[in-house]
């Protein structure tokens, strides 16, 4: 398995950027690709995309997916060595390892030792560049901090006299007393869509105690493994929106923003999306989900930004990620809702300001600083088949969703197949 880089090593490449007067019309006339999907952060930095062109003369493409379709589409470019993609958005914690692996990602750690001082490459965050990095080789640059929280409508939980729930178990009571007071209205929802819905499931197994590897083997179908499994299938099949197996972030956001579901799990990388049109800023509570068992285990990641290692234009490319991942670039865009992963953006008198303005702003950022202090990025199983490892996971929530097995038997024929994907690891 690879080894992670210690943030040491970031630390020491940062420390090298110097001032060298940087020239951004040096890659004048040469057009890139980038291929992205639905996820709020492009559509945030690509209002500003005439900007970029101005600046450099660098064209740039889109090839845009769904993100699980981007996925596909990316990992048969990579497989191919084609260089027809030179720049894509990444999530280390899921496929860095494996993309790592396969000689996949290009190394930024030249870039940002010759980076320009203006872009304070030593302020992005420690512990993000560091489980970007294996074995030396710095994979993307992160783009946000982001991890599951729970959204509330209080003003349907007050007027129904229910409580926000403070322990796991006491979620199923909550949803069951606001099925009954609203019907027409749904009680909880979050992913389950199977190879999406381990973003949310595995905050819920953490929380009852759960944990995926243990000595060299899968513990997914542990006590604490069945009664996480139990709990999130019963809440999305008793509870939850029809459809429930189709739906990612994109339908879950939605249904909240239109005031149509109560208790709502998903990412806190939506903010911006949910709040559109502001129906939702002053009948909102965001927190971290309930603790149960095990405690309060909340998930915390970032998004990245690789240059493809088969790019032809390798260099062109740097010049977006610099301009896109730069402390101006991402001041701006945590005003519209994705948490800087800069420490410095943080602590501006704008952005205080801009969180100040909404209280529930304030309350959203203050959910992403307790989970980025406690939180880990344990989506699916810490090995190199990490993807792969989260469609066993989906599939089994799946057929408890669904009410085809019991959390049970549905936990015990993936671990099966997460044990030989472990064993494989090693």
């Amino acid at each position: 398995m690879l080894r992670f880089a210690t943030v040491a090593i970031v630390i020491a490449l940062s420390a090298q950027a110097h001032a060298a007067e940087f020239d951004w019309r040096k890659h004048e006339g040469e057009t890139i690709t980038l291929l992205k999907s639905n996820h709020p952060w492009p559509k945030a930095v690509l209002a500003y995309q005439d900007e970029f062109e101005k600046l450099t003369g660098i064209k740039l493409k889109l090839d845009t997916y769904q993100e699980q379709q981007m996925r596909q589409r990316l990992v048969t470019v990579l497989n191919s060595r084609s260089n027809e993609i030179d720049i894509y958005m990444s999530l280390p914690s899921r496929e860095g390892p494996q993309f790592a692996k396969a000689g996949w990602y290009a190394d930024l750690a030249p870039y940002l030792k010759s980076a320009p001082a203006e872009y304070e490459a030593g302020d992005l965050s420690k512990a993000l560049m560091g489980a970007a990095t294996f074995d030396g080789l710095v994979s993307t640059i992160p783009l946000n901090i982001e991890g599951p929280v729970m959204y509330y409508r209080t003003d349907v939980m007050k007027e129904c006299g229910v409580d926000v729930p403070d322990s796991l178990e006491a979620m199923v009571d909550a949803a069951k007393a606001l099925k009954e007071c609203k019907p027409d209205m749904v009680p909880f929802s979050s992913r389950g869509l199977k190879p999406a819905m381990p973003y949310t499931y595995s905050v819920f197994f953490h929380n009852m105690g759960g944990q995926y590897v243990t000595s060299g083997k899968s513990t997914f179908c542990s006590d604490a493994g069945v009664k996480a499994l139990s709990l999130y299938g019963d809440l999305l099949r008793d509870y939850g929106p029809p459809g429930v197996v189709n739906n990612s972030y994109t339908q879950i956001t939605a249904l909240y923003r239109a005031g149509r579901s109560i208790m709502s799990f998903g990412s806190s990388n939506e903010f911006g999306p949910v709040m559109e049109g502001g129906a939702r800023l002053n009948d909102t509570k965001i927190d971290l989900l309930p603790p149960g068992a095990g405690g309060s285990r909340p998930t915390v990641i970032g998004w990245g930004i690789a240059i493809s290692a088969f790019s032809d234009k390798k260099d062109a490319a740097w010049y977006f990620v610099q301009w896109a991942t730069s402390p101006e670039m991402q001041a701006r865009l945590a005003l519209k809702g994705l948490a800087p992963p800069r420490s410095n953006v943080a602590s501006t008198p704008e952005y205080k300001a801009w969180l100040e303005e909404v209280p529930l702003r304030k309350e959203w950022f203050d959910t992403i600083k307790r989970a980025a202090a406690t939180g880990n990025s344990n989506i699916g199983f810490p090995i190199v088949a990490n993807p792969q490892s989260r469609e066993y996971i989906g599939q089994a929530a799946n057929e408890t969703m669904l009410g085809e097995k019991s959390a049970a038997d549905a936990c015990k024929a993936a671990d099966v197949e997460l044990q030989r994907l472990v064993d494989a690891d090693g």
